[in-house]
């Protein structure tokens, strides 16, 4: 399970969050926890740990590949630990959950070592969509 404590602890010294960011992350997480609960795959005590979450928009610059209107800086999108590429594989796979969580991802050859969810579609309207 991925706590708000986790998604905004590594740069709350930076900045704190404002209202919106933090209603923005409430919902982005409640969907990504019960995404990860209904993954067959996933064992309970494994479930995947927070590789990025919130970035305040000058942090966001800093961060290689960022985009520039990154849905992170929003508080709409985190980026799970996914080292062997399972995770994407799986959603890839069962994009009926995605659908069902109202979440979108990244494509997995976009995202080696992580899996990018995000609570807002992208332009493309693409469930699954490169960045």
């Amino acid at each position: 399970m991925i706590t708000l404590e986790d998604y905004f602890g590594r740069v709350s010294h930076i900045e704190e969050p404002n209202d919106q960011v933090v209603a923005n992350a409430t919902d982005l997480l409640g969907r990504v926890n019960d995404l990860f609960d209904e993954c067959a795959f996933i064992e309970a005590a494994m479930k995947p740990e927070l590789n990025s979450g919130w970035r305040p928009a000058a942090y966001n610059a800093s961060v290689p590949g960022a985009a520039v209107k990154s849905k992170h800086i929003s508080g709409q999108a985190v980026d799970a630990a996914d080292p062997d590429g399972e995770l994407d594989e799986y959603l890839f796979a069962h994009q009926d959950l995605l659908a069902k969580h109202g979440l979108w991802m990244e494509h997995p050859a976009a995202t080696k070592g992580w899996c990018h969810l995000q609570s807002v579609p992208p332009r493309s309207g693409n469930r699954v969509f490169y960045p």
